[in-house]
């Protein structure tokens, strides 16, 4: 009977040891779960990168609002307009095969558009009333545009201080030369949608830039609580 009250015993502590390791476990693991979502929410936000992000997706709105606007201003069979082919429109395309040649892609090709909102503004004062919704829409766009090109250079030298800072592609913009009515509106239009496909690939990369970054420090905070609970 007596070895028998021994094993009883034996379990029963075995049984607090087990217990207690298991507590000890859930409560490192809620203190991990908590110090990684209190740091993800002060790292991972108000960065120069979660703000670029932001305009970035105003940008991508405001975009979609002024096509569809341009559209409504150009009157009768304006749809068309955005298929036709026209040179010298920037790439909407990222380039670059590493995070910093793409960021420098992306700076380069906002300043490469700038010049051709000034130049569709120019255009459509002359076609539309100075009350015309169409004209303060790209003026609002434009200027949004220039903010996000200095977001995005102050994070590419945020990222990647030790390389030179990022410039706009080489030479002069190519602008088309004196244009009729209906060119001017093909190349208004055709502008206005390679931007708007721009901004749509600019969102990709930032937020893919963002998860990868966060991914990674999640992952780090949670071995670090982990070892300092």
């Amino acid at each position: 009977m007596s070895g028998h009250v021994k094993t009883v015993k034996s379990l029963l502590h075995l049984m607090e040891s087990t217990t207690t390791l298991l507590v000890f476990l859930l409560l490192a693991t809620v203190a991990s779960t908590r110090t990684v979502d209190a740091d993800k929410n002060q790292q991972c936000g108000g960065t120069t990168l979660q703000q670029t992000l932001k305009l970035g997706r105003l940008l991508q709105n405001l975009s979609m609002d002024l096509i569809r606007t341009y559209k409504s201003s150009q009157g009768e069979m304006s749809e068309p307009f955005c298929k036709v082919p026209v040179s010298n429109v920037p790439n909407p395309n990222i380039s670059g095969l590493d995070p910093s040649e793409r960021m420098a892609s992306i700076y380069a090709r906002l300043r490469a558009f700038l010049p051709h909102f000034r130049r569709v503004y120019e255009q459509q004062t002359d076609l539309q009333p100075p009350t015309s919704p169409l004209l303060s829409k790209l003026t609002a766009v434009s200027a949004h545009s220039g903010n996000l090109a200095s977001l995005v250079k102050d994070l590419y030298q945020e990222r990647f201080p030790n390389l030179p800072a990022p410039e706009p592609e080489g030479g002069p913009t190519a602008l088309p030369p004196a244009q009729n009515v209906f060119q001017q509106k093909v190349y208004g239009c055709v502008v206005l949608k390679s931007y708007k496909e721009f901004l749509s690939n600019v969102c990709r990369e930032l937020r893919t830039l963002k998860g990868s970054e966060c991914h990674s420090r999640v992952r780090m905070l949670r071995v670090n609580a982990l070892f300092h609970f």
